[in-house]
Formats: C-alpha cells, structure tokens, sequence
C-alpha cells in the first residue's frame, strides 16, 4: 500500500502544478520550484530506512545536481522565444544540454570528492 501512495501523491503534486500554471505561470512555477518531491523522498527514505546519514548523502546530492539541472531552465525559453525553435525541437536540445551539464557536474564531484 506504501508504494502506491507514494505513486499517487508524487503524481498529484505534478497534476496539481499543471493545472495551476494553466491559470498562472508564476504560481505554476512557484509551486513546481519548491523542493517538494526532494522532502518527499527524504521523508520516505526517513520512514523507510531511519538512516540520518543517506538523507544527509541525499540532500547533499541534491544539492550539487540543482546546478545542472538549471541549464534547461535557462536555456528552453531562450530556444523557444528568441531562437523561435518548436516546443519538441527546443525541449530535446534543452534537455540534451542538461545530460552534458549532469555528465560534467558528475565528473566535477568525482574530481573533487574528498574536498567537497
């Protein structure tokens, strides 16, 4: 039963997002930016495991991939509204720019480990 609720409110949360930026993109955004699904997993990790120090590996994680993460957000309206490039065409070069920031991100913390 656990999973399925888990399953259920993860896809409410995107549902709930969805529908909001129908009506504003601002509140849309505000909602989806909240780390919400980040303290979801962190509360079912809790639940799950009782494991202080994953949770911390986790949040830590998080963090450092946040940063990769802003390339699609920075570079899909530039693609859509000033390269005038089509919603499918911009997201995939947008999200294809994103795996190479996760990739460099990735090997940047590898590089760096025992000093980060």
């Amino acid at each position: 039963m656990q999973p399925l609720i888990k399953i259920l409110l993860s896809a409410l949360i995107i549902f709930a997002v969805s529908e909001i930026a129908k009506r504003s993109s601002l509140f849309g955004a505000l909602i989806a930016s909240l780390p919400t699904i980040s303290i979801l997993a962190m509360i079912w990790l809790w639940r799950d495991t009782h494991d202080a120090t994953r949770i911390a590996r986790l949040s830590s994680g998080i963090f450092w991939l946040v940063i990769p993460s802003l390339v699609l957000f920075a570079l899909l309206p530039v693609l859509l509204q000033r390269c005038h490039f089509t919603f499918p065409v911009a997201l995939a070069i947008a999200c294809s720019a994103t795996v190479l920031a996760y990739l460099a991100m990735l090997a940047f913390l590898k590089a760096f480990r025992g000093q980060l």
